[in-house]
């Protein structure tokens, strides 16, 4: 009943929005899944509260690369001139699943990433010379106990030198390009299986990004701990290069870009995880594939698996409307190389439906997993996502 009661309110919240006359767009980025929208927000410094609910009521929010949160207006405290302080802002994440099983085999380390319950504060000093995000994490999980899963995002960060952005805490690296994405942009409800295994995983450590017009970066050092469990029992290193060939070609020809990443380090044992992406965007249309290998890694298990591993997935995605999108998916993994016939395949199919873009969304999957050594399986997955 908890995980269906969000779908019921989402499906109220769709309605709402299938009568709004107002419309509100928010500001384009440029990450793998953005789309092309136009930035006409209002200035809202003077609305009344009353004002700023009837705005939720008619939000419409074509941006789906980045987290949008429905009553930001509300729960933001900007301040006034004379204070160092630009904005505080208080907001909450809530995402859960349902399964429809015809087999309980062959979906090992699902990682169902929608299964959050999040609360997180953002604060910005102003002309850029620092801001900080603390954000808990109260889901449950049995893997680990509740003070080492509470504790999620906690940095301070500057944007202070131009095209740069510099980090110190406990932040998520880029440990492959969908590995490193946050949980409320992910385009399924699942990560792939690279990208559950060798990444999607939080460290402590000091980090430096740069974006300029034909390659991005995010280079970090860290602790090789996870989830807070040992003190420094190793250093690691995760680093991510772009290249955007077609940067200064105004989106005529599409979005490419082709990246490269490697994360190497010591935990009891060296591991080293090396990948490879490329992704295209043209109009309503993507198309992207990553690739990893692993000669031991560090992953969300939270120790060193010290076995040879490798996988690689491909998304073909389209945007039907503003607030349908169609995508498929193949998944493969090889969990130990040494080993032969153990590779585990999966085919998704997905639909999202966005109905105040990523913070108010809902989720359809289909899944078969066609693994070597196990009985095959199916199963639909709904999920819902609110971001307040």
């Amino acid at each position: 009943m908890k995980k269906i009661l969000p779908i019921i309110i989402a499906f109220i919240f769709s309605i709402i929005s299938c009568n709004a006359q107002e419309e509100v767009f928010l500001e384009t980025v440029e990450t793998p899944f953005a789309v092309s929208v136009l930035d006409a927000e209002k200035n809202t410094s003077e609305k009344t509260f009353k004002e700023k609910l009837s705005d939720i009521y008619h939000l419409e929010i074509e941006q789906i690369d980045t987290p949008s949160f429905l009553f930001k207006d509300i729960l933001t405290k900007n301040f006034k001139e004379q204070s160092a302080w630009e904005s505080l802002h208080l907001w909450g994440a809530y995402g859960a699943h349902t399964n429809f099983n015809f087999s309980e085999s062959g979906y090992e380390n699902a990682d169902y990433a929608f299964d959050v319950i999040n609360a997180g504060l953002d604060g910005k000093l102003k002309n850029n010379n620092g801001d900080f995000r603390i954000m808990l994490n109260v889901s449950p999980l049995s893997s680990r106990n509740f003070a080492q899963n509470l504790f999620a995002d906690m940095y301070v960060a500057t944007n202070k030198v131009p095209h740069h952005r510099f980090w110190l805490g406990n932040t998520r690296p880029p440990v492959g390009m969908e590995g490193g994405y946050s949980p409320y942009v992910l385009p399924f409800i699942t990560r792939s299986q690279i990208s559950r295994n060798f990444g999607t995983v939080r460290k402590l450590g000091a980090r430096v990004s740069g974006d300029y017009s034909f390659v991005d970066y995010d280079l970090g050092i860290y602790s090789s701990d996870t989830y807070f469990q040992n003190f420094f029992p190793g250093t690691e290193f995760v680093g991510w290069v772009n290249f955007k060939p077609l940067a200064k070609t105004d989106g005529r020809y599409g979005k490419l870009k082709l990246g490269g990443g490697l994360q190497t380090g010591d935990r009891n044992c060296d591991y080293t995880v090396t990948g490879a992406y490329i992704g295209y965007e043209y109009k309503k249309w993507l198309l992207n594939f990553e690739w990893a290998d692993a000669n031991g890694y560090n992953g969300p298990i939270g120790y060193v698996v010290d076995k040879k591993a490798s996988g690689f997935y491909s998304t073909l995605a389209y945007r039907i409307t503003p607030k349908l999108q169609a995508l498929i998916r193949y998944d493969e993994f090889d969990p130990n190389k040494d080993i032969s016939g153990n590779k585990r395949k999966e085919y998704v199919a997905g639909i999202n439906y966005f109905i105040k873009g990523q913070a108010l969304r809902l989720m359809l999957n289909y899944v078969f997993c066609q693994n070597d050594n196990t009985k095959d399986s199916h199963r639909f997955v709904l999920g819902t996502q609110v971001l307040l």
